[in-house]
């Protein structure tokens, strides 16, 4: 053999070796982020990816139940994914009960999650002494957004308080505005609910209701205000809201035709991608008030088993990349959300990110949103109970005994 002979076969060893190198980055990811906002967010994630040497390929199912429903029979059917999205809560502790996750320890131990991540987080990523998933970021489902050109043509002050939000949605009614853009869709029901529960009813009531899931709290007076207020809520709301998307929802409120979204700050990619600026043509809050609740809840991925070397490679890339500071500001700026981290540099985000760090950083304001705190069967007799409440004239005496009868199971 020539030593000619012997450099050309080295040269196409080494290639075949970077090829496999190459493909064994190659991570296939399953989310549901497809409205303008969320996919300008997901496409930071996978920049980042394919700059650290990995090939993202990207598999969008639209709607969170359909993603985790092909992600799940994907599972189950031997084809799994690389990583797929869920949100943070108990949707995917069955999937770990079943052995069918591969736990991503090695990461969360080198990157020190157990001192990073806020202790709601945590609970929902670490099961069983192991780490099953990647956070990416927090949501905040409870926000209110508001446009400021409709509150302004309709002489209305930006409200400090639940008694000022219907004060003012009632001079947007009278300016011929729709005061309150909603997509009547059973989630998005349920969080204008809970939002009404924790701001409004207060915290103690909220966990008594999610957490303890205590029959008797929903029978006394103060709860039975709470479902008073959510039902009249349904007066601010316009003829187009059944079964409209969210984010048409937030477009309403973007283009100044509707006053107030109540929606989780995934809506705040929607105005980042309209060109809007918080602060500027926009408002938003958290609650009522500096040191109201900040509900804890947001997105993470997992990665399904498998014993494949390339994949498990695959996984903890991903699992790095996602939670790296730059990938953390890049993604949460576009996405609406705030990063999972708290020692990221906040210039570059805008004030009701801002505010939104702020509240992480004072543990006394975190709670954990209702899919942390009930089994999803239980979430999701309630979401029916309160849909039903919303949209037929069913009386609150009768709403207090099918929500009773929900948390019984």
């Amino acid at each position: 053999m020539t030593t000619r002979t012997i450099r050309l076969l080295t040269a196409l060893l080494a290639g075949l070796g970077l090829a496999g190198a190459a493909q064994a980055q190659k991570a296939e990811v399953i989310h549901w982020w497809t409205s303008g906002g969320e996919s300008a967010a997901i496409k930071e994630f996978a920049a980042a990816y394919n700059k650290a040497g990995g090939n993202w390929v990207d598999s969008a199912v639209a709607g969170g139940e359909a993603a985790r429903a092909s992600a799940l029979s994907r599972i189950a059917g031997g084809n799994p994914p690389v990583a797929a999205q869920f949100n943070t809560s108990k949707q995917y502790f069955d999937v770990i009960d079943e052995g069918l996750l591969n736990n991503i320890d090695a990461v969360a131990i080198k990157e020190g999650w157990d001192k990073l991540l806020p202790a709601p987080v945590l609970k929902m990523v670490k099961v069983k002494g192991h780490y099953y998933a990647a956070p990416v970021n927090i949501h905040n489902p409870t926000w209110f957004w508001y446009s400021k050109a409709a509150l302004a043509k309709a002489g209305a002050a930006e409200p400090k308080t639940f008694d000022e939000f219907f004060a003012a949605m009632d001079k947007l009614k009278a300016a011929g505005l729709v005061p309150l853009a909603l997509g009547g869709q059973g989630w998005q029901e349920h969080i204008t609910f809970y939002s009404v529960l924790l701001h409004s009813g207060g915290k103690d009531l909220y966990l008594k209701f999610y957490e303890g899931q205590d029959a008797a709290t929903i029978a006394t007076p103060a709860f039975r205000k709470v479902l008073a207020d959510f039902k009249r809520l349904k007066g601010y709301t316009d003829a187009g809201s059944p079964n409209r998307n969210w984010n048409d929802a937030t477009a309403m409120v973007i283009t100044g035709k509707a006053g107030f979204q109540i929606m989780g700050d995934w809506a705040k990619g929607e105005f980042v991608a309209a060109k809007q600026t918080a602060g500027k043509e926009f408002g938003c809050m958290a609650g009522f008030g500096p040191t109201s609740p900040y509900v804890i809840a947001g997105d993470v991925f997992v990665f399904p088993k498998t014993s494949d070397a390339a994949a498990i490679a695959a996984q903890q890339k991903l699992a790095t990349v996602m939670t790296s500071p730059a990938a953390q500001v890049a993604f949460n700026n576009k996405k609406g959300s705030i990063p999972i981290r708290t020692d990221v540099d906040m210039a570059a985000m805008d004030v009701c990110a801002q505010a939104g760090v702020t509240a992480m950083k004072n543990p006394a304001r975190h709670i954990a949103n209702p899919d942390a705190l009930m089994s999803p069967d239980r979430v999701g007799a309630v979401q029916d109970v309160l849909s039903k409440f919303w949209n037929t004239n069913q009386s609150v005496d009768d709403a207090v005994k099918a929500l009773q009868n929900a948390v019984k199971g």
